[in-house]
């Protein structure tokens, strides 16, 4: 493993990159916010192409403004709608970022923060933090661990560990942005989407689940026999109107349990082709509805539908319907999740 120096915070604390690669892959990611910077795959040609969006340095993630380029949110992904729920006899209340609900945490999240390498070899490297109980409005002193392992065969791994002293909700994800043409590119809607999903869950004005769980069949919101994400975007459907886009949690088939590919993306100019795999029952997929003029690497304005996000995570206000599976961690219990990307072209 290879590190070099990433900027300085405003403070002037200094920052790291930590790069891990193969023959098949690199992959970047720093110690603030444990986000990834990076992520070369090779195109049709053999030639490396980066496909994260991304900063030139760390000031530009520290300055992320609700875009949440790369980052692992934690602890709980996604949204709690009116910011609030109850845990056992407690009401809890959490920061209202996101109009009337949480989002991603609210205003002090893992992703702006500087994290502690546990420890790292020539495949991976392990990043630790701890959060105090009620940090962020959630219940419990926890220490999370955070996982990039490379493999051999085009693929790479985000684990997430932790463990809390009480009762409290975990539900972390990574928001990284992908073009599988390259970032900076342009457009992904041209990206073709398989996803193994029968159903989706609907959401109201605000992005937050109804709490309904609706089948895909006979709206645009089907990808399972493939299709490009620009295909249908723009039919006369509620959801699709209501979010500007996909930007919906979908309810992941279990065919078999633990670990399972859940979808695959193909970039039409690279050929670059990307599995996802996870253990979580959900997936946020995002078209990238509210980039708009982010100054990223290489000197590229990242736009509007300019890359996809594949978002694994608990469903969104899982804690306030109890139809939805818990995202509760019970005291002393080990939450362990994991999400696997792996590419061909």
């Amino acid at each position: 493993m290879e590190t070099k120096p990433f900027g300085l915070l405003s403070d002037k604390t200094p920052v790291q990159l930590f790069i891990l690669k193969n023959d098949k892959l690199e992959i970047a990611v720093t110690d603030y916010g444990t986000s990834l910077v990076n992520l070369f795959v090779k195109d049709k040609h053999g030639n490396p192409v980066d496909i994260a969006l991304g900063y030139e340095d760390v000031s530009g993630y520290e300055n992320d403004n609700g875009c949440y380029l790369g980052c692992n949110v934690g602890r709980n992904a996604n949204r709690i709608g009116n910011g609030r729920f109850f845990l056992g006899d407690r009401e809890y209340f959490l920061d209202k970022n996101d109009g009337r609900n949480n989002l991603h945490s609210g205003l002090h999240p893992y992703s702006k923060r500087i994290w502690t390498v546990e420890k790292y070899d020539d495949d991976s490297v392990t990043f630790s933090l701890q959060s105090p109980h009620m940090d962020q409005g959630f219940p419990g002193e926890v220490t999370f661990h955070v996982t990039y392992r490379l493999f051999e065969d085009a693929a790479f791994q985000i684990q997430y560990e932790a463990v809390s002293d009480r009762d409290t909700i975990l539900n972390m994800t990574n928001h990284s942005y992908f073009n599988l043409n390259g970032e900076g590119s342009g457009s992904a809607l041209q990206h073709k989407l398989i996803l193994y999903a029968d159903s989706f869950t609907p959401a109201d004005a605000e992005s937050v689940p109804t709490g309904e769980i609706a089948a895909v069949i006979n709206t645009p919101m089907d990808f399972r026999m493939g299709k490009t994400i620009g295909q249908d975007m723009e039919e006369a459907y509620e959801q699709l109107i209501l979010a500007k886009g996909y930007d919906h949690n979908y309810v992941l088939n279990r065919q078999e349990e633990g670990c399972r590919t859940v979808a695959e993306v193909l970039g039409d100019k690279t050929g670059i082709t990307m599995q996802i795999a996870t253990d979580y029952p959900g997936m946020q997929v995002y078209s990238a509805n509210y980039l708009d003029n982010v100054r990223g690497k290489n000197g590229h304005i990242y736009g509007r539908r300019d890359a996809l996000c594949f978002e694994p995570q608990f469903f969104p206000d899982a804690i306030n319907h109890e139809n939805f599976t818990s995202p509760v961690c019970r005291a002393g219990e080990t939450y362990k999740k994991e999400i696997i990307y792996r590419f061909s072209s």
